[in-house]
């Protein structure tokens, strides 16, 4: 099961980075795989994430995940079992895009780009 972390502070600094590292650390064990994070200064949110790659073994699962747009930005602990389907519907209804990989975490950023 992967790990997710996160903070939002209006008054962020380079700390931050150093806390979000920390707190990766603290949970590595919920996600061996693989850790990153993200941030957005201008409101101070920071995401952490730790993977336990199931779906998509590849760096193309790798989150926190920006959407094809660039608007969304997830950081996600879950199973989208019907994932393939919700793809094909995306595709169905014009929303083909350029697939990365073959997460649900990029299933899931597609369909609130196409549904809201």
């Amino acid at each position: 099961m992967c790990g997710i972390n996160g903070f939002c502070n209006v008054h962020i600094n380079i700390s931050a980075h150093t806390a979000i590292s920390q707190m990766n650390t603290a949970i590595r064990n919920r996600g061996p795989d693989a850790g990153d994070s993200w941030q957005e200064e201008s409101i101070g949110l920071v995401l952490g994430h730790r993977r336990l790659a199931v779906q998509d073994l590849s760096p193309a699962g790798a989150q926190p995940m920006h959407s094809a747009c660039g608007r969304y930005v997830l950081a996600f602990n879950g199973e989208i079992y019907n994932h393939l389907q919700l793809r094909e519907q995306l595709i169905s209804e014009g929303n083909s895009l350029n697939w990365r990989g073959h997460s649900d975490t990029e299933t899931l950023l597609a369909c609130f780009v196409a549904w809201g």
